[in-house]
């Protein structure tokens, strides 16, 4: 059991019986006095892939889901999907660009940290790590004394993801990105 203002992203809970993914969390507090703080999540159903939105207050309490969270690497990917390898018993799996769909700017070959989400003997879904490391491939020339300013720019990745960047980097840096907001953190 864990209370609704306990839920982070990525948690997973059951809702109507079936096992779900936290995927964003808004928390709305009333100005009236004796207003109860309202948390507005958004779900995704982990075996139909739907989307759900509910309000819960702070103490209402939700039933977590029974997953397993298992290390895999990427092993290769095309334009369809990745193949994956369980890094504990080296079995095989593969999950579709409509699986990984909020996962998929962020994945590279032969990535580590990664855990696969297994409910009911099945792999349902992907955890990334907080902060990933890409590199730059496009972006404008970097500005000399760029640095001092906070003035960003456009920059495409290596998975063709586009975020901000400061202007002093270069194509071809390292810069970590952060999967929960797709902003750029800092240099890698």
């Amino acid at each position: 059991m864990i209370r609704a203002s306990e839920l982070k992203k990525g948690e997973a809970v059951k809702i109507d019986g079936d096992p779900c993914i936290v995927e964003s969390i808004t928390v709305q507090t009333p100005g009236a006095r004796g207003a109860v703080t309202l948390y507005k999540i958004r779900f995704r159903n982990a075996l139909t892939k739907r989307k759900a939105d509910r309000t819960f207050r702070g103490d209402d309490v939700l039933d977590e889901a029974d997953m397993a969270r298992r290390p895999v690497q990427i092993l290769y990917g095309d334009a369809t999907g990745f193949t994956f390898m369980d890094l504990e018993d080296y079995s095989q799996f593969t999950l579709t660009k409509d699986d990984l769909e909020n996962e998929w700017p962020y994945l590279t070959e032969g990535q580590e940290g990664l855990s696969a989400l297994i409910a009911d003997g099945r792999v349902i879904g992907l955890e990334l790590p907080l902060l990933i490391p890409l590199t730059i491939v496009e972006t404008r020339p970097s500005m000399k004394g760029g640095s001092v300013t906070a003035r960003t720019k456009p920059a495409v990745l290596s998975t063709g993801l586009v975020v901000q960047v400061p202007e002093y980097l270069a194509t071809g840096e390292a810069v970590r990105v952060d999967t929960r907001s797709g902003l750029y953190v800092s240099k890698a």
